[in-house]
């Protein structure tokens, strides 16, 4: 199994509490190989009031958290029964599970964020395999050569033709083969 990102309704206003309790749930309950990262979508708004300018973040989805993660039963177990979650959106209820978000909707969402669906550095390395999900070049399988951390890309050795050629990718046009 694969892990994938999900949207779990909460609380509203609960969001943080959510996260920092599921947090500690999947490490108490050792599940960190199965529930990986817990995320509120936010995003930094400039307010100006009485003339000043302020900082203030604000939350893209209220009641709405992502979680990165294997769908076990464990593990949707430990989500549903957090404290404070209502729910998996995107399952019809009656026990089935929720259908994972694309990864198109998550480098959306991560993307305004400032973040990333793939952990770089950790999660993805030079020389490991990738499949190329958007493009021109979608289907085909490469060869990570160089990664730009600060631009969020990638140089991949694709097979073209029966030659070997880089090419320059968004990180949101691939995933980890």
């Amino acid at each position: 199994m694969q892990k994938e990102w999900y949207v779990v309704n909460t609380y509203s206003g609960h969001e943080n509490k959510v996260k920092e309790k599921l947090e500690m749930r999947a490490s108490s309950m050792g599940m960190e190989d199965y529930i990986y990262r817990v995320v509120v979508p936010e995003q930094k708004v400039i307010e100006t009031k009485d003339g000043k300018e302020k900082e203030k973040n604000v939350k893209m989805f209220p009641g709405y958290i992502l979680v990165e993660m294997v769908m076990t039963d464990e593990a949707w177990f430990i989500v549903r029964n957090t404290p404070g979650v209502t729910g998996f959106i995107g399952s019809s209820g009656k026990g089935a599970k929720p259908f994972p978000l694309t990864p198109e909707e998550v480098d959306h969402i991560l993307g305004s964020m400032g973040m990333s669906r793939l952990d770089l550095g950790n999660e993805l390395k030079e020389d490991d395999k990738v499949k190329v999900i958007s493009g021109p070049f979608q289907g085909m399988i490469g060869t990570v050569k160089k990664i730009d951390f600060e631009h969020q890309q990638l140089e991949v050795i694709i097979d073209l033709f029966g030659q070997e050629t880089t090419v320059e990718l968004a990180l949101t046009e691939i995933e980890k083969a």
